[in-house]
């Protein structure tokens, strides 16, 4: 069962998410501490409501510090809206969602409504999201799990950012499972080359 950190910077749907699958017992996964860089973040109630230790730290300093009093082997990225730099010991451990389908739509600057507006733009019939590690640069980690979804020609980016985040509530979770049932290692191991 993994030991998970959760950092978010919002109202903390994903954290929600996360609470509901523990307790039905599809996520094999336990909170350990939820952390928000926003210091009126919902999800930061949420946790509190939860029953997890939950912080406001402005930075990676100060996350990091907290991170220090627990035992954690993931650190979930739930709609945290920074670049994140872990402590070394889990450098390899940060896992993120991003609302597309890496490579597609994904980089410095697309996040959020931002992706959805643009694959509309583009005309896709297709979206989904990609649960993948993090590294040093934008949604260039090892990809765990992708979901992909099915768009309409009407489909408005409002319409697309609600099918995608469907889509990520069952993503986010089977990545977290499938990390836990193969290691880290195996999808850092497997991209080499």
């Amino acid at each position: 069962m993994l030991k998970m950190a959760v950092l978010l910077s919002g109202s903390g749907r994903t954290l929600d998410n996360f609470h509901e699958r523990i307790q039905k017992g599809t996520l094999h996964a336990e909170v350990q501490v939820v952390i928000s860089n926003v210091a009126d973040a919902l999800g930061l109630t949420k946790a509190e409501n939860y029953g997890y230790p939950a912080f406001h730290a402005a930075g990676n300093e100060a996350i990091n510090t907290i991170l220090k009093k627990y035992d954690i082997d993931v650190i979930a990225l739930a709609g945290f809206l920074k670049l994140y730099h872990p402590p070394t010991e889990l450098i390899r451990s940060v896992i993120n969602i991003h609302p597309s389908l890496i490579p597609s739509f994904c980089g410095d600057g697309f996040y959020g409504s931002k992706v959805h507006k643009a694959l509309k733009k583009r005309g896709c019939l297709v979206s989904g999201c990609t649960v993948h590690f993090a590294n040093e640069v934008y949604d260039e980690g090892p990809i765990i799990y992708q979901k992909s979804v099915d768009l309409d020609y009407e489909d408005s980016p409002d319409d697309i950012a609600t099918k995608v985040f469907a889509a990520e509530c069952e993503a986010f979770p089977e990545a977290l499972n499938r990390v836990d049932a193969k290691g880290i290692n195996f999808f850092w191991d497997r991209v080499k080359g």
